[in-house]
């Protein structure tokens, strides 16, 4: 029996410094980890890791809702999702044009440390990761009312 016809679900909750973004059922989660995508389904084994900057994706029966979430933690318990991120935006919030903006400025600043490379790349990393969630969630959009 496959978690679709099982009844079981997942619950998803997301947690940045600020306030409490989601607290949801879902049937799958993608989450963005530091290294790829860890897919869940109901009764996945326990688990914590390292968030990565990316999109986070519920599907929740036909729908599919994404976010961009910014690093943190993820723990995975008896079938909830919790992650801890210092930020976490729905995608059809993202500015895209803003991201590219991050993007072109992480892009053309200098550095002269080990520690300003370091910080210079991984802004252009969550800047790519943002249009990338947002670049889907349009497309997606613009697609939906073609059939």
């Amino acid at each position: 029996m496959d978690h679709a016809t099982s009844g079981k679900h997942l619950k998803v909750v997301v947690v940045t410094p600020e306030q409490a973004v989601l607290d949801e059922a879902a049937d799958f989660v993608a989450v963005p980890m530091y290294d790829g995508e860890l897919g869940v389904l109901p009764g996945r084994a326990p688990l914590i890791g390292r968030l990565g900057a990316g999109e986070l994706r519920l599907q929740q029966a036909n729908a599919v809702r994404r976010y961009f979430v910014d690093g943190g933690f993820v723990q995975v318990r008896s079938d909830v999702v919790t992650l801890l991120t210092d930020k976490a935006v729905p995608a059809e919030q993202i500015d895209a044009a803003a991201a590219e903006g991050e993007l072109r400025a992480a892009a053309g600043r200098a550095t002269h440390s080990p520690e300003e490379q370091a910080k210079n790349e991984k802004a252009q990393t969550r800047a790519r990761a943002m249009m990338r969630v947002a670049h889907h969630t349009l497309t997606v959009s613009s697609s939906a009312g073609r059939h």
